[in-house]
């Protein structure tokens, strides 16, 4: 039975599946064209029974387009009836925690009951861009302060402040000065020890990027585990991981489109950060033998091939870290590509064509 934060497999799935969206813009494509995927990937997720479906905060990549997620969340929100909408996530530092609370307070008077509040404390960018968007050069400040950012915004989402708290008269609107109604969960997202320490000590849900930080999944889900504590939230940790998974009926084909997203991320990691490149770009570009080493690694940790192999990589992950829940991220340049691997997966596993009752 789902709940607020706990979802429910379907299909011969042994956990919930979920989305993570980058709303990736190809070249030769427009963000417009990427914005209108992300719908579709959210109706077609709400259909076969994803659980959520998140978006994830980045900034000056010319290739994501998902810098503004509340925003994106309010168009997914009317384009849907059943699914969980959140962020994975929104980046603490980088706003003040009322203009947070406010957004987000604004999405659950949207949709009552369907929306989570994934935070992560990186800029979610580079350093120049960062200092931008917090308008101060010492860019640690916001990582270190972020535990007092999470329990301004959790006072903020509660309207709880303490008498006497220079806060104590200000209210985040929507919100329950207006009456009594839910919030949005909070989610910790990382992708090293900090965040699952803090996640597990406050008795929160976590989520791992296992996407592009596989080597500390296992470690930082054992401290999670370790650290908790059961709290008015949970009284079992509940622990998601981010997978690069895509799935074709050719297993050369899907080789050849998650290669495009390996490029690009071979270019972000060497500062020339672009639109994600077409298939046969990638296919004709000149790796170095450095270069080639770095994109064969990315690859290793991305689940791709036919539907069965996907499944089968993908239940292996489940048990290996023992995740509540996978959240897949489908990377590749085109739409049509990302939205064929979300239907394969879920036929892989059988999960219902058509819509699940919501719960």
């Amino acid at each position: 039975m789902s709940d607020a934060i706990r979802g429910t497999a379907h299909g011969e799935s042994p956990v919930p599946l979920s989305v993570l969206d980058l709303v990736t813009v190809g070249s030769g494509r427009t963000a417009s064209q990427a914005l209108a995927t992300s719908v579709e990937i959210s109706k077609l997720a709400e259909r076969r029974g994803y659980h959520r479906h998140w978006v994830a905060e980045h900034h000056s990549m010319p290739g994501v387009a998902s810098s503004s997620p509340a925003v994106i969340l309010a168009h997914l929100a009317a384009h849907t009836e059943r699914i969980r909408l959140g962020s994975g996530g929104v980046m603490l530092p980088n706003h003040a925690p009322l203009v947070i609370a406010e957004q987000f307070g604004t999405l659950e008077a949207f949709a009552p009951g369907r929306v989570d509040l994934g935070l992560g404390r990186a800029p979610g960018t580079d350093g120049a861009t960062a200092a931008a968007l917090r308008r101060t050069r010492t860019l640690n400040e916001g990582a270190d302060d972020f535990p007092q950012q999470l329990a301004e915004l959790t006072r903020f989402l509660d309207d709880d402040f303490p008498d006497g708290h220079p806060y104590g008269r200000i209210h985040a609107v929507p919100g329950p000065v207006q009456g009594p109604k839910g919030r949005p969960p909070i989610w910790l997202l990382g992708s090293s020890g900090f965040s699952a320490r803090l996640a597990g000590t406050l008795g929160l849900p976590f989520a791992f990027a296992h996407h592009f930080s596989a080597q500390n999944t296992i470690p930082a889900l054992d401290l999670y585990r370790d650290s908790f504590r059961p709290s008015e939230v949970l009284d079992v940790p509940y622990a998601l991981i981010g997978v690069a998974a895509l799935a074709n009926e050719d297993a050369k084909e899907a080789r050849r489109q998650v290669l495009t997203g390996a490029l690009s991320m071979l270019r972000l990691r060497t500062g020339r950060p672009g639109l994600i490149p077409t298939p046969e770009e990638a296919e004709a570009y000149p790796f170095s033998p450095t270069e080639r080493e770095f994109v064969e690694s990315w690859l290793a940790n991305i689940v791709h091939g036919t539907p069965d192999e996907v499944r089968t990589g993908l239940d292996d992950l489940r048990k290996r870290t023992g995740a509540d829940e996978l959240m897949i991220t489908a990377n590749a340049h085109g739409g049509d590509a990302r939205l064929r691997s979300y239907e394969l997966i879920a036929d892989a596993y059988g999960m219902p064509d058509g819509g699940v009752p919501a719960e």
